[in-house]
């Protein structure tokens, strides 16, 4: 799904916990596709995005730059 966006707006990080629901209007005169890992589901009606906690991941960055100085730029960059 690539929904509007406005101008200037780079988005926002959610928190580990949320859930966003989607559902598409008039599906069946504008159809929607959802695309996740590269996995593609055509002619959706709804969809419903949460973390997958079935996984477990070592995620890697630079020691010079704790996680959080990142999701703070990530978040309120210039």
């Amino acid at each position: 799904i690539s929904a509007f966006r406005p101008r200037r707006w780079r988005g926002a990080l959610l928190s580990e916990t949320a859930i966003v629901n989607i559902k598409t209007l008039e599906a069946d005169k504008r159809p929607v596709s959802a695309v996740a890992d590269h996995s593609e589901v055509r002619d959706i009606v709804e969809v419903t995005i949460r973390q997958d906690k079935s996984r477990v991941l070592r995620m890697l960055f630079d020691s010079d730059h704790s996680l959080e100085e990142r999701v703070l730029a990530e978040q309120f960059a210039p």
